[in-house]
């Protein structure tokens, strides 16, 4: 059966705005999720026993490239398995967490993840990225062009020559109006930028969520 893969990588526990914001998501969806939470239970960075297993014979692994493989074969099995996606995934510096690239760092393997012959097996697959981000980053604002997560992960996730996915951002700002004092007079603006992504996180999932039972992807009876 499909199912929706939900992966949180804020810090922040409950506190968390990405979190937030995917819950609305979640709780609109139609069908099975499986969630991992990357702050509770991260995975090890990559290392040279995860590369090399990759290329040496499963008969000829030393302990250690055994135990990267396991890891490796969990995490990906786990991503083919789902026909969409839900990334709550905070900018952090400007940036990705750690937590989530050393999360890709596992999962992006050419011939299995990453198309080599053809298009990867995740193509056209939606994956919503939730991004909270404590200052304003749109046209306009002083921070503008200075998100290196929206970008990098269109990339990462979207290119056709790697995981292929139908990447839909929504994008939380001004997350730091409510508790740093020199942000308070851009209250306003942040609760709009809130209530704006909770509801476009609610019109996402329904949206998937009908698209999936239409063609039959979902496991859920059509209507």
């Amino acid at each position: 059966m499909s199912y929706l893969l939900r992966i949180d990588a804020s810090a922040s526990g409950d506190a968390s705005v990405s979190r937030q914001v995917a819950d609305s998501f979640t709780a609109a969806w139609g069908g099975d999720v499986i969630r991992r939470d990357l702050a509770l239970d991260p995975v090890g960075h990559l290392d040279a026993a995860g590369i090399t297993a990759r290329t040496t014979p499963a008969d000829r692994h030393t302990p250690e490239q055994k135990a990267a493989a396991l890891l490796q074969d969990e995490l990906v099995e786990e991503f083919l398995g789902a026909e969409a996606y839900l990334f709550a995934v905070p900018l952090y510096n400007y940036s990705l967490p750690s937590v989530f690239k050393a999360w890709l760092d596992h999962i992006m393997i050419v011939g299995r993840t990453i198309g080599m012959a053809g298009p990867a097996r995740s193509a056209g697959r939606p994956a919503v990225v939730v991004s909270a981000r404590g200052g304003g980053y749109g046209p306009g604002a002083p921070q503008h062009g200075k998100d290196f997560l929206v970008p990098a992960l269109r990339t990462i996730l979207g290119d056709a020559n790697l995981l292929a996915l139908d990447v839909r951002p929504i994008t939380p700002e001004l997350t730091y109006a409510p508790v740093v004092e020199p942000l308070r007079h851009l209250l306003p603006q942040h609760r709009a930028s809130l209530e704006e992504a909770h509801a476009l996180a609610r019109r996402q999932a329904a949206e998937i969520t009908e698209a999936m039972v239409t063609t039959g992807r979902s496991g859920l009876p059509r209507t």
